[in-house]
């Protein structure tokens, strides 16, 4: 163990491990005592709605190449950080809890090492960065990511411009049936409200619409669905939109010809009649990779939307399985050669590729392959978009976050149609409806918020980020910059503005409310002007608002801009 650097509170340990000729290592256990000193809430990259004190009992969450990241945050009832800890290893499987020890009011914290089957190894080694700076915790976690980032064989992927622009998905709108003109018209629509690439989902590979994966493996276009698919492409391109295009990565379905040529080469059942392959043998990532050239080489699409990466995982009847021909016994390590193999020979022949991974493959090593990552599925769960996002965006750095795609009822009253754009405010917005059926009064909506996002992008992209109490689920978001400066509130909190900018102050009211209270900490004399949902200015007036409390009236769902100068 070696102390490498130590500055005012964050530390980074290394722990090397030698042996003298190459063995299975047997599971190792970093562990350590913190005082339960001023502490409010408990976050990991999995926690979700459940941020509430572990205890040392509690089951240890699992990180991977292909789940979430090998990092904790304990923080007090500001947000301040009491115990930020990041192990420098993302790829192989590692367990952590962090849990109160009844005895001693202390957290016991715990990283295990060589949890799965992995290749026999002389040498190891692995950096441990604790920091207990008081500092907000996101500036903490920030840093996590860009010291992942700086480590060798961590560098992201470049994030072409396309990634961070809206696009239109045509999985909950269409999910499996697939029409080419119908998409067509959609996607007319999408661009003319400001989506920029259309995302084909599942069904394209199939005539069957059970939903399940049985048909999944072979990844030929079903005639039935799409006639000629790289003529639906170019007249995706000639929309002035891109493509990208849906494959769910380890499935094998029983009705699929590469069922028979792979059986011997699964590594677990997903469900009945789809099995997932094992990709430490090299002849199921070379298959994987060719599917995927041809498809970039015959359709020129821009993209692919990479599903299902996190299934790679052994059942129990095969969690010491080596050799019969793979050449990896590391699950994770095959799974990184994999990628790295795919994204190597894929920017060979595009280099501005766009790939979408989901939640909760986010880590840092799935930085070097997606450019994407999305919140997991929620349909018409504005909230978990919200916490879904913005938990993603904690650790990614400047890879693009994406909501999921966001769906409504078509008899929902407007102000609700526009939470779901709100609470995704901070990530790049996917839509999936059929806009040809919506109200005008949706439609209107859509323009207003996919405009008012496109206007404001590089700050809420960009600007630096504060989510609140990420104990109560972010309940006010703040973005801003030197010139810029908004606040989307979620629940009758305070929002407080305490940041002198040049340009505008905006306060988004994500709730039901009627008004928003704001503390302001300086004079601000402004240009008030108040929108509602739709985008329609209901009150424009000169204000000053004095140091102190104020009430600003808004309608639920609308926007107050204070314009300076």
């Amino acid at each position: 163990m070696e102390l490498l650097s130590e500055d005012e509170g964050a530390s980074v340990i290394r722990f090397v491990m030698d042996s003298d000729q190459p063995q299975d290592p047997s599971d190792i256990v970093i562990s350590w005592r913190h005082p339960a000193v001023d502490v409010a809430g408990y976050w990991d990259p999995g926690v979700n709605r459940e941020r509430g004190l572990r205890v040392d009992f509690n089951e240890p969450f699992l990180s991977k190449a292909t789940s979430l990241a090998p990092v904790a945050v304990l923080y007090n009832a500001l947000g301040r950080n009491k115990l930020t800890f990041a192990l420098s290893d993302a790829l192989n499987p590692v367990k952590i809890r962090v849990g109160i020890h009844e005895e001693s009011a202390e957290f016991d914290v715990m990283v295990e090492l060589f949890t799965e089957a992995c290749s026999p190894i002389a040498h190891y080694e692995v950096m441990l960065r604790i920091d207990t700076r008081e500092r907000f915790y996101s500036e903490c976690l920030k840093e996590v990511g860009e010291w992942w980032s700086s480590q060798p064989g961590y560098a992201p992927s470049a994030v072409p411009e396309e990634a961070r622009l809206p696009m239109y998905s045509t999985w909950y709108s269409f999910h499996q049936q697939l029409v080419p003109e119908q998409i067509l018209q959609q996607c007319r629509l999408a661009k003319s409200l400001g989506c920029e690439a259309v995302i084909i989902d599942d069904g394209w590979h199939t005539s069957n619409s059970e939903r399940g994966y049985a048909y999944c493996g072979d990844w030929q276009v079903s005639s039935e669905r799409i006639a000629d698919m790289k003529e639906l492409v170019a007249k995706v391109h000639g929309l002035g939109m891109k493509f990208l295009l849906w494959y769910s990565v380890p499935f094998v379905g029983i009705h699929s010809k590469a069922w028979n040529s792979f059986e011997g080469m699964f590594m677990n059942r997903y469900e009945d009649g789809t099995a997932v392959l094992d990709p430490r043998y090299p002849e199921v990532r070379e298959y994987l990779i060719g599917i995927y050239e041809q498809a970039l080489q015959q359709w020129a699409i821009d993209g692919f939307k990479l599903d299902f990466v996190d299934s790679f995982n052994l059942s129990e009847e095969q969690k010491n399985s080596h050799g019969g021909g793979r050449d990896y016994d590391s699950v994770p390590e095959a799974v990184d050669r994999l990628l790295t193999d795919t994204m190597f020979r894929l920017r060979a022949m595009k280099p501005d590729i766009m790939i979408e991974f989901r939640q909760k493959y986010i880590g840092p090593l799935m930085r070097k392959y997606g450019n994407i990552f999305r919140v997991g599925d929620c349909p018409n769960n504005y909230s978990q978009n919200r916490i879904g996002s913005i938990d993603i965006r904690l650790l990614c750095g400047n890879t693009a976050v994406h909501s999921d795609m966001m769906m409504w009822n078509g008899k929902d009253e407007p102000k609700n149609v526009a939470l779901q754009f709100i609470h995704a405010l901070f990530s790049v917005p996917q839509v999936s409806v059929l806009f040809d059926q919506l109200p005008d009064e949706h439609v209107a909506v859509t323009r207003f918020w996919l405009g008012f996002w496109r206007e404001h992008r590089n700050l809420l992209l960009d600007g630096t980020l504060m989510p609140t109490a990420p104990d109560l689920l972010y309940p006010v978001i703040y973005a801003y910059n030197e010139k810029q400066w908004l606040a989307a509130v979620y629940s009758d909190a305070l929002v407080r503005i305490s940041f002198k900018v040049e340009q505008y102050y905006y306060i988004v009211n994500g709730t039901p409310s009627d008004q928003v209270t704001i503390i302001v900490d300086h004079e601000i004399e402004a240009r008030l002007i108040v929108r509602n949902c739709q985008g329609e200015i209901v009150n424009e007036q000169q204000t000053l608002l004095n140091r102190g409390v104020h009430l600003i009236p808004v309608p639920p769902s609308g926007l107050i801009k204070l314009q300076l100068g």
